[in-house]
């Protein structure tokens, strides 16, 4: 016997899942600037991220994501984004998200407000891991790619 609760139904929007099952960028890049794996413990969900940088801002990016509907949804709404941003950019989105979720502040702003429709999983604290892996990993790549420059 399936066993639905409001609150389940209304975590799992149509957008949730519509943004789920098209997420863009999906695949490895030939010659990535920097690659970042990151794994929820909670859950077990995994996003690998290949970033490439120009100027200081993402100039290619593919994802590699095994998440859950919430994770794969983050993933898709940071690959529709991703492209052209700064480490600032991406930096703010992720201290956005993260304040979303636990801290009940507003959805991020633009270019990455696509991840508003995740405002029903801050009551879900043991899915804000997954949620956070895409931009988590974005965010650790790019300041891979800013150290590595530095150094050369």
């Amino acid at each position: 016997m399936l066993v639905t609760s409001p609150d389940l139904i209304k975590l799992y929007s149509q957008k949730i899942l519509a943004l789920a099952a098209d997420i863009p960028r999906i695949g490895r890049l030939e010659h990535p600037d920097a690659t970042v794996q990151k794994r929820s413990p909670i859950c077990g969900s995994t996003v690998k991220i290949d970033m490439t940088v120009e100027h200081g801002k993402v100039s290619d990016y593919a994802q590699d994501v095994k998440a859950c509907a919430l994770g794969q949804a983050a993933a898709s709404v940071v690959g529709s984004a991703i492209i052209g941003r700064t480490a600032e950019e991406i930096q703010t989105a992720r201290d956005q998200l993260l304040a979303m979720l636990k801290d009940d502040g507003p959805a991020p702003t633009a270019p990455f407000d696509g991840f508003e429709v995740l405002l029903p999983a801050k009551d879900y604290k043991n899915r804000h891991a997954s949620i956070m892996l895409a931009i988590e990993a974005s965010l650790e790549a790019i300041r891979d790619t800013e150290k590595n420059a530095a150094t050369r």
